[in-house]
């Protein structure tokens, strides 16, 4: 798995129900720390992976759903996160911090 956007889906994947992750956390995570808008370019693109990605679970590092505007509808993300039981309020994960999912603590150093 050489591909970046790849790996991006792999670790959005191992997310866990009802909990949520950074573009950052992400980058950090694979090694590009500096790389999290291209971490948002691969959730944008996860149409392509031939598995399905949970990429309402990532959002920017303050917890809002900054990529709400891909999905199909303008709610589907927050639809989508309440229904794993994410309360989401203006936009903004509430308890964002008690709900982060950091990849680089929970599958430790890629």
């Amino acid at each position: 798995m050489d591909n970046f956007f790849e790996k991006v889906w792999a670790t959005a994947c191992q997310i866990p129900l009802g909990r949520v992750t950074s573009y950052g956390a992400i980058a950090r995570y694979l090694g590009a720390a500096r790389s999290a808008r291209m971490v948002g370019w691969a959730m944008n693109n996860c149409r392509a992976s031939e598995v399905r990605v949970p990429a309402h679970r990532v959002v920017n590092s303050k917890g809002l759903l900054t990529g709400k505007h891909h999905f199909q509808g303008s709610h589907v993300m927050e639809e989508l996160l309440e229904s794993e039981g994410v309360r989401v309020e203006d936009n903004q994960i509430v308890n964002f911090d008690e709900l982060f999912w950091d990849p680089a603590k929970e599958l430790g150093i890629h």
